[in-house]
């Protein structure tokens, strides 16, 4: 299932390109920033966990691409399988992360960074979210 709808629907909602969510401040991907394209993997519920599920995502940034500010209420997993992004939470650092290495977002995180750190290579990688069922991968920031 691809589940470019569901950031496209929230793109709508939000009425700017590609779910750009305002937080106070100018968003994190500009408008000129090639979206990401989003793949769902997987998506199991959590029978030990009532009304929890986990859900795998695959996730391609094109070169230059990047992700607006957004949070998941969720533990978020990531694994970079190739090529390089940045990542940042509200309060924390920014990490660059390559091939084989990992990032953790709690589920009361902000992602104010999301980006490939290539305006010339792809990069891509995989997240899981422990999630409660039912609710969206991505959410605005209120």
């Amino acid at each position: 299932m691809h589940v470019r709808p569901l950031f496209a629907a929230l793109a709508l909602a939000a009425s700017c390109p590609f779910a750009v969510f305002a937080h106070g401040a100018a968003p994190a991907r500009g408008h000129d920033a090639p979206p990401p394209v989003v793949t769902e993997v997987m998506s199991r519920a959590l029978p030990d966990y009532p009304g929890k599920q986990a859900l795998m995502l695959a996730v391609e940034y094109p070169p230059g691409g990047a992700d607006p500010v957004h949070r998941h209420d969720a533990h978020a997993f990531v694994y970079v399988i190739e090529g390089a992004i940045v990542m940042g939470v509200a309060g924390g650092k920014q990490v660059t992360l390559k091939a084989g290495e990992s990032f953790y977002e709690g589920p009361g995180d902000i992602h104010t960074v999301g980006r490939n750190a290539s305006r010339d290579k792809p990069a891509k990688f995989v997240v899981v979210l422990l999630k409660d069922a039912g609710k969206p991968a991505l959410m605005p920031v209120p």
